[in-house]
């Protein structure tokens, strides 16, 4: 009997039996077949839904980076905070809901430095453009004068991953020379 499911629902379990594959096997030697396999449903369905593996992975990564974005904004549903208020409070590490998800592993995990920059630049491409509106709002309450928003928001999310990414500087340490550079950066421009 063939088990018909939301397209939405399918295509998730695709992304997530993908992602297990990739942290067990590797990407490289993982497949769409091995995934549809896997899976017990035709090869044919995982093309239906995307037409790569290549296609997949950028699906799998643009999702995790929005849960990560996600987290690190959540702050900014509070009311009323200043912006400096608001680079204090920010999460500068986060940790994935699913502590184990394979997401997680495959991201994170040891041997995965090429695929945690290509997440972190995607990370900041999402980023950039929310810290611009937090700069412009900024501007408009009077706490800062900045006048290339666009400038100084790539530099305020760029900027941090040379400090982020360094992994011989304790994550404590890292996390209060971003924010004490950031709100020494803010205050004087």
């Amino acid at each position: 009997m063939r088990i018909s499911k939301d397209p939405a629902e399918r295509k998730q379990e695709i992304i997530e039996t993908a992602m297990r594959l990739f942290y067990e096997k590797g990407y490289e030697k993982t497949s769409i077949s091995d995934i549809a396999r896997k899976m017990n449903v035709a090869q044919g369905l995982c093309y239906r839904y995307f037409p790569s593996k290549e296609a997949l992975f950028d699906t799998a990564v643009e999702q995790y980076a929005q849960l990560q974005v996600d987290q690190m904004t959540s702050i900014l549903k509070k009311q009323g905070m200043t912006l400096i208020e608001i680079v204090e409070q920010m999460p500068t590490f986060i940790e994935a809901e699913q502590e184990n998800s394979y997401m997680k592993k495959v991201f994170h995990g040891p041997g995965s430095r090429e695929i945690h920059l290509r997440l972190s630049m995607s990370i900041c491409a999402k980023m950039q453009p929310i810290v611009q509106k937090l700069l412009e709002e900024a501007n408009e309450r009077g706490e800062t004068q900045i006048q290339d928003t666009a400038a100084a928001a790539s530099f305020c999310v760029y900027g941090q991953l040379g400090i982020l990414l360094d992994n011989e500087i304790p994550r404590e340490e890292r996390v209060q020379r971003i924010k004490a550079f950031l709100i020494h950066v803010l205050t004087t421009l």
